[in-house]
């Protein structure tokens, strides 16, 4: 089931992926894509609040993938931006943390689409500046 959330604010866009991170259950992954600057990373911080986790998150650009563990559930947390080849996420072991016991959000998923199981919950934030600098259209599920 698609829906679409408009968020106003980059606090809006943490307070609804903080619901999402409550209702999250182990084993899922979320994808996380849009353009440079949307707001993926602000999403990233909401879910990890409605997992539990007080660490502090940020990208993971330069490590690939970024484990967080003090919640209800780890969450592991890829940036995929860098990933010129799938196969590269076999030297990280993506199957450990796809296929364990936490939940995964990968940005720029679309890098390793072939990767991403079919029912993976699928989170696209976009921007319309004629709305405003923080507006965003948060598309969740496809």
């Amino acid at each position: 089931m698609k829906r679409t959330v408009e968020s106003y604010s980059p606090g809006e866009t943490r307070a609804l992926a903080k619901k999402l991170g409550e209702s999250a259950e182990a084993g899922q992954i979320y994808t996380l894509d849009g353009d440079l600057g949307t707001g993926k990373t602000v999403f990233a911080k909401g879910f990890a609040e409605g997992l539990g986790i007080t660490e502090i998150v940020n990208s993971p650009t330069f490590t690939i993938v970024q484990s967080y563990e003090g919640g209800r559930l780890a969450m592991h947390h890829f940036d995929v931006y860098r990933i010129a080849d799938p196969e590269e996420m076999d030297e990280i072991g993506y199957e450990e943390y796809f296929f364990g016991d936490g939940v995964c959000l990968v940005e720029w998923a679309d890098q390793i689409a072939g990767l991403i199981p079919e029912d993976a919950v699928r989170v696209r934030i976009e921007k319309d500046p004629e709305k405003g600098e923080d507006y965003r259209i948060i598309t969740i599920g496809e």
